[in-house]
């Protein structure tokens, strides 16, 4: 079973789709990949998703994608005496580190690390940025405020702090922990929540240990402001949209999305948009224009992949939304003005020898009307190569090692298989043949054109471009 679009699906697995056969629906409507989120569930619920996961990939001869997605520092004040307050705009209102229960007047942020960044004139958000608070004077200790917009607040909402950089790892202890496990259970992908800068990188890669591919999810001003660094660090990008949208003014959102696009596809970085794609899909079987458009544009800015969150994880209408949402990929790829945009926007080809036979493959492809681009790889460098030309036909990642096979399932336009035998071009190359007529990518007399390098199996090497006949 291949699913044959060229950007992919990523789905949140949750309460709404814990079982085999909902995952397995989920994989027929179009899900490409998955996603286990540990801010939320327990170990077993993770790990019992993660074997459905497998279990459906090997009788479906697929091979899918599972992420990991690290909660980060998630900053929240404490309790209220009667559980939430109403507040007045213009009104003083203090935050300090007294665990005693709040009121009115006052209320617990049990985060040193925030006094010690605050200033004067520095804004609070509380409550995904429906209350706003600033800044009025403030000690290591506590700091008076005034309210400058909302009127409701309840217990232990999230605090975030756009203006500064605040001295936190993007890691806490709870991270190292989930990561450690994660790692364990053989996940192919970790995001890691609210990077600020490329030290929050290097530290999540060093305690990876290339066991897996690090997203880093771009959520915050200074990692935008960052954002070139961090990308040439990570193995790919998540643009996370909700709370970018709230430390952010939310009308920069899709301007900075564009940026981060367009900054990730010159790079070869595979980049996912995330976030509220199709959220009214959490209750209704349809969803609104704005979001098909929302979706939609994406695809037509050359995304490798668009998530669903709470649609998939705890939606009343979990593999419909998946549909849905590869109904929309299918409407805009089929569509001229798509292939016309990946054209416009395709980034110049860097000089470096493997990059230039990608892209001699790209336009070989398109002058033979070739079936399909082939590579061979061992660590996935020729693929993310091939796949960064977005050529607009399918991409046959062939492949030894199933780690790579299952991360690069993920990559836009990337249909990826394991070869067993990886000795010499003529068997490789009869592979490619097989699996290309097993999944219906070319017929008899189609071409393929095929990527690679020599000798075989060595890293990081394209430097050979070959045309075969099915």
């Amino acid at each position: 079973m291949v699913h044959t679009s060229y950007a992919k699906i990523l789905s949140t697995l949750g309460p709404a789709t814990s079982d085999k056969r909902t995952i397995e629906r989920l994989v027929e409507a179009g899900a490409d990949a998955f996603r286990l989120n540990f801010s939320h569930g327990e170990y077993a619920e993770h790990q019992q998703r993660l074997e459905y996961i497998r279990e459906i990939a090997d009788e479906k001869q697929m091979n899918i994608a599972i992420l990991a997605d690290l909660q980060g520092p998630k900053l929240r004040i404490g309790q209220f005496k009667d559980g939430k307050i109403k507040l007045k705009k213009g009104q003083e209102f203090k935050l300090d580190m007294d665990n005693k229960l709040g009121d009115e007047t006052r209320v617990c942020l049990p985060h040193k690390e925030i006094f010690a960044a605050m200033k004067p004139k520095t804004h609070l958000l509380l409550n995904d940025g429906n209350v706003k608070l600033l800044i009025k004077k403030c000690s290591k200790k506590n700091a008076v405020c005034e309210v400058i917009e909302g009127t409701e607040l309840s217990d232990k909402k999230g605090v975030n702090v756009p203006d500064v950089t605040l001295p936190i790892s993007a890691l806490t202890k709870k991270d190292k922990e989930d990561l450690e496990f994660a790692l364990s259970l053989g996940v192919d992908w970790v995001a890691l929540s609210f990077v600020q800068t490329a030290d929050d990188v290097k530290m999540a890669k060093k305690l990876i240990k290339e066991r897996a591919k690090l997203i880093c999810k771009i959520e915050k001003p200074n990692a935008v402001d960052n954002i070139k660094e961090i990308a040439d660090l990570s193995d790919a990008i998540m643009i996370a949209r909700g709370d970018l949208g709230v430390e952010c003014p939310i009308q920069t959102v899709p301007v900075l999305q564009k940026r981060i696009i367009k900054i990730c596809r010159a790079r070869g970085k595979p980049v996912i948009v995330a976030t509220q794609m199709l959220e009214s899909m959490i209750t209704n079987a349809f969803p609104t224009r704005a979001e098909v458009s929302d979706v939609a544009n994406a695809v037509y800015e050359g995304v490798d992949t668009v998530m669903l969150s709470g649609e998939t994880a705890v939606g009343a209408h979990p593999v419909l939304v998946v549909k849905t949402m590869d109904k929309i990929i299918s409407e805009v790829e089929t569509n001229k003005q798509h292939k016309l945009l990946m054209e416009a926007t395709r980034p110049k080809s860097k000089s470096a020898e493997s990059c230039a036979i990608t892209s001699a493959a790209r336009q070989v492809a398109q002058t033979l009307d070739a079936a399909a681009i082939v590579t061979f790889t061992t660590s996935g460098t020729t693929t993310l190569n091939a796949t960064r030309e977005r050529p607009c036909l399918p991409i046959m990642a062939l492949t030894p090692c199933i780690k790579t096979a299952r991360q690069l399932s993920l990559l836009w336009g990337v249909q990826s298989f394991v070869v067993k035998d990886f000795s010499d071009f003529e068997k490789v190359e009869q592979n490619a043949i097989e699996f290309a007529k097993k999944h219906r990518l070319a017929k008899k007399g189609d071409k393929l054109v095929v990527t690679s390098g020599f000798p075989l199996n060595i890293e990081g090497i394209t430097n050979n471009l070959r045309i075969v006949t099915v």
